[in-house]
This record gives C-alpha cells, structure tokens and sequence, in this order.
C-alpha cells in the first residue's frame, strides 16, 4: 500500500512481494508476482514484467526486466537495458542500453554500453575455486549459445558468432 501511495503501479498487489527498504521511481509498472527483496533500488520508467525475483540491486531508469528473471545481489542494470525472461544476473553490470533478451546467465560481469547477448549465452565464471570475471566492451555483439569462460575480455565492437565457446581474449572490432 506505501508503495502504491507513493505513484508505483501494481497490477496485481495480492500477488507481488517487496522489501520495506525498496526505493522507487517515478512510472513505475510492477506486474504480478513480483519478488523484490532488501537493499533494491529502482529508478525511472522501469517496468517489471512478471514472475520476477530482484533483490539487492539497482535497476537505473528506463529499464525493463522479465518475465521470469532473476537478478542477484551485486546487480546494476544501467539507464535503458533490458533484461528479458529466463536470463539471470548476478554481481554483474549491464550497461546504458545493452540487452539479454533471453534464455542467458551473466554472473561476475562488467558488460559495456550498446551490447546485445544473444539467447542461450552463459559466462562461465566459476573454476571449482574461485568467481572469474567477464568483461564485455561497447558495442559488441554476442552470438545465441555462446559460452564465454572467464577470465576473459570480449573487444569493442566485436562480434562472437553463435554456438562460440571461447576460453581467450577477443580484440577490437574483430569476428
């Protein structure tokens, strides 16, 4: 009800859940069976598609997320990304209008500015020891089933055919 009070859309309260501490926005859209939990802020013109599960994370302005995503603690999703259903973030920073539209997991990730992750591509960041990170420049494009094994620096602008499963750096500009 604070939430609602406050100008955030719910579509359907009885079904979403939030954290007392969520911050929100102006033009907010909440759809059903939503989970937001602690240490969440939401900036902007965001909408959140259903079934999804946010919690100590910042989503920027103009941001769309889901349906059914997940994003993780550590999180950033910058001004005008896009998350789509089934794709799950964790401790990841997803830059000014870069897009996973689906079906992806982006864990332990700085991914730059204009980038699009193509449907089925997973960062493969853990060793059996230790989180490894991916770093993914501007303006890249990353090809469908595309699996990426950390550590590992993908150029600007460079293109990751789909089906890829790449284990070294890729330079600028490059295919």
């Amino acid at each position: 009800n604070h939430a609602m009070k406050m100008g955030v859309t719910i579509k359907s309260p009885e079904t979403v859940f939030l954290s007392e501490d969520t911050k929100f926005g102006k033009n907010v859209v909440i759809n059903p069976y939503v989970v937001i939990g602690k240490k969440t802020k939401i900036g902007n013109n965001v909408e959140i598609l259903p079934f999804t599960h946010i919690e100590n994370s910042i989503l920027e302005s103009n941001v769309s997320v889901g349906p059914f995503s997940r994003i993780r603690p550590g999180t950033v999703l910058s001004k005008g990304s896009r998350v789509g259903n089934f794709v799950e973030v964790k401790k990841s920073k997803i830059g000014k209008n870069s897009k996973i539209n689906h079906l992806s997991y982006v864990g332990d990730a700085k991914i730059g500015k204009n980038v699009n992750i193509g449907a089925g591509t997973i960062t493969c960041n853990y060793d059996g020891k230790k989180k490894n990170k991916t770093k993914i420049s501007d303006g890249a494009f990353i090809g469908s089933n595309t699996s990426l094994v950390a550590p590992i620096k993908i150029g600007k602008k460079a293109v990751v055919g789909a089906g890829s499963a790449l284990t070294k750096n890729v330079k600028n500009k490059s295919l």
